[in-house]
């Protein structure tokens, strides 16, 4: 109960300046914290997950307010939550692990930015500013009223940002974002009341009462007009409630469900928008804050709920009190700790194809939206890791050393290390759809100086795909075509699994294919016929009937 009540008093002032931030009144915020955090206490996979609004979703909720209106939020929240239901039900939980940090860092950074930039306004009070989609439409609106700063404004907002700052050096234990909302308050109260712009002035106060249960109204329209919005706030509310979830596991040693988290997460986002609440997901500061104050259960999470909602009920009429500036230094803390600006300058310094991604996902971000920044971030990110991929395969033609026969213990290497007639060839990394065309092409080069014998040493292939596959069988093709033969030696059993799935094992021949090189080499000797070999002069004919004579091969009637 105490971890409840404590998450609360801190879920209180950031439900209301994320959802004044994200263009909705600021009671949706405080719905928002009441009815999520609810529902992933009773559903989720984490037995300390605290859920309500985040900063994380500003950008992506403003433009959708901004271009569709608070109504379809409800119905992109909604879609968001099935989505999220049905990723959980699906088990989709590790695949969120598979989203590159480059992508993540990149987004998260450009969020950050955003929130900050937009608090730049009630910072300085400058109350004519209309909020707009982009980001350089806001800049250029601050630039053209930076004549008309309210410095009543502005020493509200710095007695909230010095108290965050300076309180918990001397109190660590205070509420500090509560005692950053309720002093610069209580200062703009009693020195200059009516001169900065408050909650009550900007949005007529907040209700003292629950909104009444109301369905969002979903046709088939609306879903072809926000699918892509609601996907993106499935993905980024999955991302940051597992993330949560892993930071929550790390604190107290224990395991998440995240199959159960994101059908909790989905559950609790379907439900909200029916009491006019925003999108949702876990909030790993509060998550945390929740730990560090001794919660043992979900029933924490319960407890903040009860808490926010009778704090709604009593205390509402007083809310409208509270300056807009005293919000601002807020939301700016909050995104300077959620910029990453660590692992943003480290991946920016390895100078890789992840900078690039890094760098794209950030600017697309800042500048255009999230949606777009995901996808493309996405997108670059799958290229840059084909590429590398493609340029781990190794195709290198090598001469076996000291080849031994089994059979009869004679070393073959010389022959094999001269012998025209076979080729051997070693293949790593992954042969894949990526990288089949530089395979062919080597190989390809292979088989216009006509070998008799193939032999390709696949140990270090790690994949084989049916790209990769349609390759090989081309090859294989082309070089039975010529009377030639090839030898798989050393695949591994996912390799020797594709290449029967696709056929590739019969038509190269099961007896073709070896466990061990030593044996291919030998194998491949014994197929070629020493006597057309054009290394064999009549120098060397004698060693090749020796050679012959040793491996029971049978002799030509010029030789006998």
């Amino acid at each position: 109960m105490i971890a409840g009540l404590t998450v609360g008093i801190v879920a209180i002032p950031l439900g209301m300046a994320f959802a004044i931030a994200s263009g909705v009144k600021p009671e949706y915020g405080l719905y928002t914290t009441i009815f999520a955090g609810l529902f992933v206490a009773l559903f989720g996979g984490s037995r300390f997950q605290i859920a309500g609004p985040t900063g994380a979703f500003i950008p992506i909720l403003l433009a959708i307010v901004l271009e569709y209106g608070y109504e379809k939020l409800l119905v992109a929240g909604f879609l968001a939550g099935f989505i999220l239901l049905l990723m959980g039900i699906l088990k989709f939980g590790k695949l969120i692990q598979f989203i590159p940090r480059s992508v993540t860092i990149g987004f998260t950074s450009g969020i950050a930015v955003i929130i900050f930039s937009g608090q730049i306004g009630n910072f300085l009070g400058l109350e004519e500013l209309d909020k707009k989609q982009y980001f350089h439409e806001n800049m250029m609106q601050i630039i053209d009223n930076i004549a008309f700063i309210n410095w009543y404004s502005v020493c509200t907002a710095f007695i909230g940002l010095f108290a965050i700052i300076f309180i918990p050096k001397i109190l660590p234990k205070v509420p500090i974002l509560l005692v950053a909302l309720i002093l610069p308050t209580a200062v703009a109260m009693l020195l200059y009341p009516s001169e900065v712009a408050t909650i009550g002035t900007s949005f007529g106060g907040i209700p003292q009462s629950l909104p009444s249960f109301r369905m969002p109204e979903i046709t088939w329209g609306t879903i072809a007009e926000l699918w892509q919005p609601a996907f993106v706030i499935a993905m980024l509310g999955g991302i940051e409630s597992l993330l949560s979830a892993v930071v929550s596991d790390g604190m107290t040693g224990t395991k998440h469900n995240s199959n159960r988290e994101l059908v909790g997460q989905g559950i609790a986002n379907m439900v909200t928008p029916m009491f006019g609440g925003i999108p949702a997901t876990g909030a790993i500061a509060r998550t945390a804050t929740n730990i560090k104050s001794g919660a043992i259960s979900p029933f924490s999470g319960i407890f903040q709920s009860v808490f926010v909602l009778l704090i709604l009920l009593l205390f509402a009429p007083f809310a409208s009190n509270i300056p807009l500036a005293s919000m601002a230094p807020i939301l700016m803390i909050v995104a300077y700790n959620m910029s990453e600006y660590k692992s943003f300058i480290h991946i920016l310094k390895l100078k890789t194809g992840d900078s690039l991604v890094l760098v794209v996902t950030f600017l697309l971000t800042v500048f255009v939206n999230l949606t777009t920044a995901v996808q493309i971030g996405l997108l670059l990110a799958m290229v840059s890791f084909i590429k590398r991929m493609s340029e781990v395969l190794q195709v290198e033609k090598v001469i076996p050393d000291k080849v031994k026969d089994t059979t009869h213990g004679n070393h073959l290497d010389t022959l094999s290390s001269t012998c025209p007639k076979l080729s051997f060839y070693t293949v790593g990394g992954a042969l894949f759809f990526g990288a089949a065309d530089k395979f062919e092409s080597i190989i390809t080069r292979c088989i216009n100086q006509r070998p008799t014998v193939l032999i390709l040493k696949m140990k270090h292939v790690s994949i084989l795909d049916a790209t990769g596959a349609a390759n090989l069988d081309s090859l294989v093709t082309d070089f039975k075509n010529m009377s030639g033969t090839i030898i798989i030696s050393e695949a591994n059993s996912d390799v020797t699994a594709m290449l029967k799935a696709s056929g590739l094992l019969y038509k190269i021949g099961e007896h073709h294919i070896f466990h061990r090189s030593e044996e291919a080499v030998n194998y491949g000797l014994q197929l070629i016929e020493v006597s057309k070999c054009s290394i064999c002069s009549k120098e060397n004919r004698t060693s090749c009937k020796a050679f012959k004579q040793n491996n029971n091969v049978s002799l030509s009637s010029s030789e006998q």
